[in-house]
């Protein structure tokens, strides 16, 4: 098949391209200590260490000094990030703390972002002011009762919030995965938090799959999914990451869960889940690729998803980013 030319509009959003609120960057072992990681995401180049006790630091890439990036032959020394060009050192708090030749450290920073640590994953938060609510810890991550994930990770060109959209899109549930008709789905919103709550019914390869599931929402960037069934029960983590004002990255976390019984067969279930969905996500990037943002969507009337979503998606949009603050006490909410 030709490839499809790609229309300019498909690249024109009315929104901002980074929402803000909490973003999983990097799974805990991608940030072993004593590395520099170097990361793309918000439009910027970054880079992630850890700091003298371990916690993660998420900073700007760049070394104020003279433009070299941390990042590229970058390394960690005592705690803090050493410049590769000409030795200066940064700490978790972006502060510079050596500089070779110097009396006494400048006073620079290098600019970054408040972020947490849990359930096996290292989230930085954006906005203009300190982060009010939190990610709650997401249990399945670190449960015996779950096999380990399956991890897999894709780009797309549009936006992260039409990536969230798909969750209550009830049509394309039918044409893509398979479900027999339209789920109903109630979408559920507190502030930042989000909910819903429906059943799936459909065939994955020789078997027939009834299950129900719960769709906890998490600002823009988070979202975790709890598919019940007497077959396969699952927790999908859903992560969307902004890379910069065309491209959106989706990583998705499955965790199986072992059946009580007969945990052997966990594999097996994975095997089959694992062949199915990536199928149908390849799908999905596919179309996301080419399609454009349609302010305005022609909708039929049990399509009540995308404009609920909507609704409460703008929230984080409200305010310009700016400089950054100390982070905010634990959240108020779990899922």
């Amino acid at each position: 098949m030709a490839a499809v030319p790609r229309d300019p509009r498909a690249d024109e959003y009315p929104m901002s391209s980074v929402p803000h609120g909490w973003y999983a960057l990097l799974r805990t072992s991608q940030l072993p200590r004593g590395e520099v990681v170097p990361l793309h995401y918000f439009g910027r180049a970054l880079i992630a260490f850890r700091g003298a006790d371990g916690s993660p630091a998420v900073r700007d890439a760049y070394c104020p000094h003279y433009g070299a990036h941390l990042g590229a032959g970058g390394k960690v020394v005592d705690g803090t990030v050493e410049c590769p060009f000409h030795g200066w050192r940064f700490g978790a708090d972006g502060r510079c703390t050596h500089a070779p030749f110097a009396a006494r450290p400048p006073k620079v920073s290098i600019g970054g972002f408040p972020v947490r640590e849990h359930s096996g994953l290292i989230f930085a938060y954006t906005g203009p002011e300190a982060p009010g609510w939190e990610v709650p810890e997401i249990p399945e991550t670190t449960s015996r009762r779950f096999a380990r994930p399956i991890d897999d990770v894709n780009t797309a060109r549009i936006h992260i919030q039409e990536m969230r959209e798909n969750i209550v899109d009830e049509s394309h549930f039918h044409f893509i995965h398979g479900q027999h008709e339209p789920p109903v789905q109630n979408l559920v919103t507190d502030g930042p938090f989000a909910e819903v709550r429906g059943r799936i019914r459909r065939r994955i390869l020789r078997w027939d799959i009834d299950n129900t599931f719960d769709v906890f929402m998490y600002g823009p960037g988070v979202m975790v999914v709890r598919v019940h069934g007497a077959l396969l029960s699952l927790t999908a983590v859903a992560l969307t990451n902004p890379i910069d004002d065309r491209t959106s990255e989706l990583r998705m976390l499955y965790y199986v869960r072992k059946p009580a019984r007969l945990p052997f067969l966990a594999p097996i279930l994975k095997l089959a889940f694992r062949t199915q969905a990536f199928g149908e996500v390849r799908e999905e990037i596919g179309i996301w690729d080419h399609k454009i943002h349609q302010a305005r969507p022609v909708l039929l009337p049990h399509e009540k998803g995308i404009k609920a979503l909507r609704r409460w998606y703008a929230q984080f949009y409200a305010e310009t980013a700016g400089p950054e603050r100390p982070a905010a006490g634990p959240g108020r909410r779990q899922g």
